[in-house]
């Protein structure tokens, strides 16, 4: 953009009004017409107009037209700028215009949403935010984005299937990548469950094959027992620092391997088998799991050196070294965990015989046989209880130890369960299977209302209860040691008692713990308490921090299915990121007029970025500067510089008061 097109779009405050119907989410409240006419007479306005739809092609000419006869500013009052502000400042790009000389002035989420049955009220509340809208816009100097040298490379957090496939996506767009699992094994969950559906494929086979790909290819480092410790820096430019804590056994070791475990003292519960088996200190995560020899478990070791006295390889001293890193982009894959009942839920850790679906799996897949034990006995029937752990209910179930409740859908849990009921009357045709679900059966997906009709056909008997009516189990110790009464709305709420062996808890999903990430990279969190995507339908993937990339379940429940997609996703939008060699930042960020600035430095501690502030010595004199990688432009600083040295551009104190005297005004009186 040459220099006098800047002078000439600073000077002339030429603003273009329109009006966004929002296929009727506005216009249905809103005088959108009114307001579009009223509009007209607010000062510097030079073009006012509605449209249906603002965000369509027709709706973007419309602005491209009004800047080619003249407008040099704009405002489209619509929907949440996070759903289309970029768009919009897309058409001031195309134009080869500066892209913040436009202003997004909400009046769906903000008045149309809000006010749904006031609307002459609504009507005049439209007018003063357009009326803010210009005002500020009016005002708006020239802005011109800092830039950062990209460092093309992708820091991968988490080992799983989402990790993994957004590692070998990478790699195969020529992306270097350094992967980080804080586990001694590679795989995450999957490598817990038996088959997948929708084509029962081997779980351990598909994950096998894509950790293959990923060791295969020289552009991925990979580093296991691995963590982020530090964090710093931007889009484009992060610097974190790794720490490495020691396998304490290498590949040496070889076929001693067994001996070492089998010598070991030191036995705890298998988290792989869910608390059903015990491992030892020294362990290996699974027979052909990677690496394929075992590791340490340092919390639990005691260091008594007889795996060491059997074998080679293993070296007791677990001091962690530390490694850091740059890199231009990174993909958070830390996936789930289950929901793990809490004791008397159901029955849960008071009898034995009441089990979570993901142990149930764990046993099938390690015990096959044509008949089904559990605590000695053979099972002859078995019922599986949907939603445990989610669609929590206020007052009704008990919170998590945080306070929290699960009030969201788990998602994969109605179809995993379904699939189970199928397996059990495959493998024990004469099992009877009942299934008992909250309310409703969520098996979403192609095909997979299937599993639904096949296991109807497989007798597989159904019972459904409301979520405040919750199923009752007892212990009986009879025949069949548990008893569930439940009160069945598919037989106009009779009361069935049901005689079991085995009673399955379909759990949950919950957001794997990781608050120091969070706190390091202030990614957000929901209020479900996974990650926040920026928007679940336009930016999906990407995380509310320029350059982080959410992959799989970091962000939601899903299936193995979604999660490798969502990983694919994060790896094609960090990929784009890498393809560039200079990265345009934000231009909203703080700038201090060093002339006014006296040194005090007050707004050093009012910061909360490391290094966005910083002093130095201008000519003899200390003043504080701006580092614009480094600062989110949150405005703190501001009022903490008692000189009024301090503003941040795009959103002055001017364009405040201006907004502010805007909004005061009334409508009439313009």
């Amino acid at each position: 953009m040459s220099e006098k097109k800047k002078v000439d779009e600073k000077n002339e405050e030429k603003v273009a009004v329109f009006i966004c119907h929002c296929g009727g989410n506005i216009s249905d409240v809103v005088d959108c017409e009114g307001v579009a006419e009223w509009a007209k007479k607010l000062p510097n306005v030079v073009h006012s107009e509605d449209y249906a739809f603002m965000c369509s092609d027709p709706g973007q000419k419309l602005i491209e037209e009004a800047l080619d006869k003249g407008a040099t500013r704009a405002i489209v009052a619509a929907c949440s700028p996070r759903l289309h502000e970029l768009t919009f400042q897309n058409v001031f790009r195309r134009k080869e215009r500066n892209p913040y000389y436009f202003e997004h002035v909400n009046i769906r989420e903000q008045v149309s949403w809000s006010h749904p049955h006031t609307k002459d009220e609504a009507t005049e509340k439209s007018k003063r935010l357009v009326a803010s809208g210009v005002a500020k816009v009016s005002l708006q100097g020239f802005l011109e984005a800092p830039t950062v040298e990209a460092t093309k490379k992708t820091l991968v957090v988490g080992g799983g299937l989402g990790g993994l496939r957004a590692a070998k996506d990478l790699a195969d767009k020529n992306v270097p990548v350094i992967l980080v699992e804080k586990s001694p094994f590679l795989g995450g969950r999957v490598t817990q469950l038996d088959t997948l559906y929708p084509k029962d494929d081997d779980a351990k086979e598909l994950i096998h094959e894509l950790i293959e790909e990923v060791l295969s290819n020289e552009l991925i480092a990979v580093h296991t027992n691995s963590e982020v410790t530090s964090f710093a820096g931007s889009i484009g430019n992060y610097d974190l620092t790794i720490k490495h804590t020691p396998r304490g056994v290498t590949s040496k070791i070889g076929e001693k391997a067994a001996k070492a475990i089998d010598i070991c003292p030191e036995v705890v519960e298998n988290e792989y088998d869910y608390g059903l088996t015990k491992r030892k200190a020294i362990y290996q995560k699974y027979p052909g799991s990677y690496p394929s020899y075992p590791a340490i478990d340092w919390v639990n070791c005691t260091k008594c050196g007889k795996c060491a006295e059997v074998a080679e390889g293993i070296t007791l001293e677990n001091d962690p070294t530390e490694q850091s890193i740059n890199v231009g982009g990174i993909v958070l894959a830390t996936g789930f965990k289950p929901y793990e009942p809490y004791e008397g839920e159901y029955g849960f850790g008071q009898h034995p015989n009441v089990i979570t679906l993901p142990q149930l799996i764990r046993h099938l897949a390690d015990n096959p046989s044509e008949e089904l034990i559990w605590n000695g006995k053979k099972v002859e029937r078995a019922a599986l209880i949907h939603c445990v752990g989610s669609r929590h209910r206020e007052d009704i179930d008990k919170p998590l130890e945080d306070g929290s409740l699960n009030y969201y859908c788990s998602r994969y849990c109605c179809t995993a369960t379904l699939h189970m009921a199928n397996e059990l009357k495959d493998k024990f045709p004469d099992m009877h299977v009942f299934e008992l679900f909250k309310e409703d059966i969520r098996s979403y997906g192609w095909g997979y209302e299937d599993y639904y009709t096949t296991a109807s056909e497989k007798n597989v008997r159904f019972f459904s209860f409301l979520g405040e009516e919750l199923p009752q189990v007892e212990i009986t110790e009879k025949k069949h040691p548990l008893s569930i009464t439940v009160t069945d709305r598919l037989t106009f709420n009779e009361t069935m008692i049901i005689p079991t062996d085995l009673i399955v808890l379909a759990v949950g999903m919950m957001p794997e713990e990781i608050p120091d990430i969070i706190d390091m990279m202030k990614v957000p969190q929901g209020a479900e308490r996974f990650l926040l995507s920026v928007h679940p339908k336009l930016r999906p993937v990407e995380a509310d921090v320029d350059g982080i990339y959410l992959a799989g379940t970091v962000q939601a429940p899903m299936t193995s299915t979604e999660a490798a997609i969502g990983a694919s996703g994060a790896a094609a939008k960090a990929a784009i990121l890498m393809s560039k060699d200079i990265i345009e930042l934000q231009p909203y960020v703080a700038e201090i007029n060093e002339s006014l600035c006296k040194g005090h430095m007050t707004c050093l501690p009012a910061c909360s970025y490391a290094g966005a502030i910083y002093e130095a010595e201008v000519d003899g004199k200390t003043v504080a500067r701006v580092n614009p990688a480094l600062c989110k432009g949150c405005g703190t600083c501001v009022p903490s510089c008692p000189e009024g040295a301090i503003q941040v551009k795009g959103w002055t104190l001017d364009q405040y008061k201006a907004q502010v005297k805007a909004l005061a005004q009334d409508p009439s009186e313009v």
